[in-house]
């Protein structure tokens, strides 16, 4: 028969693999809490209740005084306005388009090396040099262009 340090082991350990397989950053500290729990049950002979309490108590004091300390480590720093985005380096680029752009379907440019779709007012031909406006898409992968004036 297994023993009860055993078994809290190993439901952290499927905390764990759970973990990895639902991201959230919330299941590693009941995880801990699992194996809190195994070592006071592997030290002490203590009831299911008292080990149940310890694991409840362990995990969320775990949860709510180390979430944020991980979160900025393995997440970095996030926004603090959602809708702030950090200024793609390829706006106010020039570009080359590489496949055609009309006003009703996207063409290709190609920019800083990378090709990239991209949507126009106006239909600019294969060749012509492009200057990038802004992002067009939510993905960021597509751009707003403007053809660049000719000196005729």
């Amino acid at each position: 028969m297994l023993s009860a340090a055993l078994i809290w082991f190993l439901v952290g350990v499927a905390f764990l693999v759970s973990e990895l397989m639902v991201p959230g950053f919330i299941l590693v500290f009941f995880a801990a809490g699992s194996w809190v729990t195994a070592l006071f049950t592997w030290q002490l002979d203590i009831g299911l209740t008292f080990q149940i309490t310890i694991f409840v108590i362990s995990s969320l004091v775990l949860l709510f005084a180390l979430r944020k300390i991980g979160l900025k480590t393995f997440r970095g720093k996030a926004l603090d306005n959602a809708d702030e985005r950090p200024t793609d380096a390829k706006i106010g680029r020039t570009a080359i388009v590489t496949q055609v752009i009309t006003p009703n379907a996207p063409g290709e440019i190609k920019v800083m090396g990378s090709f990239w779709r991209a949507t126009a007012e106006t239909e600019i031909e294969a060749g012509v040099s492009v200057v990038v406006e802004r992002q067009e898409s939510e993905d960021g992968l597509t751009f707003r262009v403007k053809q660049i004036s000719d000196h005729r």
